[in-house]
């Protein structure tokens, strides 16, 4: 009867370095237990303790240290504690900018600015109103988004800017403003465009045509107005001759439009055949019988 194998062993080598990686783990685990057993007995008697002084130094601790996790227990407790006393402005202060921190800038901007609505005359106000701003800033989603908390963010960047116009950060407010409002342009020029795309030409050349007016100097405008003619171009190739004279008149008017403000575009000269064909189809209008 053949002996089946046995379990495989180690190698002698191996053999040899077990007992040390046994070692070192029970190293990891004893050392690892240490280094946190401290900090978690620091917060639950913080959190026990009945001395208001212990709470404060333990938080203000935490708070330095940006462990937000522990900061934040011990800050909400003790800003119902300290509520109407000496220490309620930077315990206010801290526990805003602890959720701020922990990037919930939902709860973060209403914290931040009910501090700044509280305590209107702090050292802190100044910042807080900022962060709540960036609140805002923070929930702007990608263009193609809804962009509501875009706009809001605007709107709080600039009640800041009209709060404190001396601010060392109103360079920073308007890139930050100036970075929002490229999203919402972006946002109006795909709109806008998307009615070219799907054909409906008559909606692009009235959306494309105030998104020029919203956005004068925006680096879509070359393409914008060019769009505009070839909307305009295909609205009287095709319309009914009751409304071609009309087509024509707006479609010349659109090339005109775009020669004066880019004399110099790459697309001149498509935009000059598309002229031409408004311009022959002008005069086979005008030498049509009369009915």
């Amino acid at each position: 009867m053949t002996r089946s194998p046995g379990p495989s062993f180690p190698s002698p080598r191996l053999a040899q370095l077990f007992p040390v990686a046994v070692a070192l783990v029970w190293a990891v685990l004893f050392l690892g237990t240490g280094a946190l057993l401290p900090g978690c007995s620091e917060f639950n008697r913080a959190l026990k303790s009945d001395s208001l002084e212990y709470k404060v130094e333990v938080a203000e601790k935490y708070y330095a240290k940006a462990d937000y996790d522990r900061a934040l227990p011990l800050l909400e407790e003790l800003a119902a504690l300290t509520r109407g006393t000496a220490r309620s402005e930077r315990i206010n202060y801290m526990h805003a900018k602890t959720i701020y921190g922990m990037k919930d800038y939902i709860l973060g901007g209403y914290y931040l600015d009910h501090f700044a609505k509280t305590f209107p005359t702090s050292q802190y106000a100044e910042e807080c109103t900022f962060l709540s701003a960036m609140c805002y800033y923070k929930n702007s989603p990608e263009w193609e988004l809804d962009q509501t908390d875009t706009e809001a963010a605007i709107d709080q960047l600039q009640l800041f800017l009209a709060y404190y116009p001396e601010t060392n950060l109103k360079d920073s407010c308007n890139t930050l403003i100036d970075g929002l409002r490229k999203k919402l342009e972006v946002k109006d020029y795909a709109a806008a465009k998307q009615y070219f795309t799907l054909r409906n030409y008559e909606s692009a050349r009235v959306a494309l045509t105030n998104f020029v007016r919203k956005w004068p100097n925006s680096v879509y405008r070359e393409d914008a107005l060019f769009t505009i003619l070839e909307s305009d171009h295909d609205l009287a190739m095709n319309s009914v001759d009751v409304k071609k004279a009309q087509r024509i008149d707006e479609g010349m008017r659109s090339f005109n439009n775009f020669a004066d403000a880019f004399p110099e575009s790459a697309r001149m000269n498509e935009a000059r055949r598309l002229n031409a064909d408004l311009t022959y189809l002008l005069e086979r209008l005008n030498n049509a019988p009369k009915p």
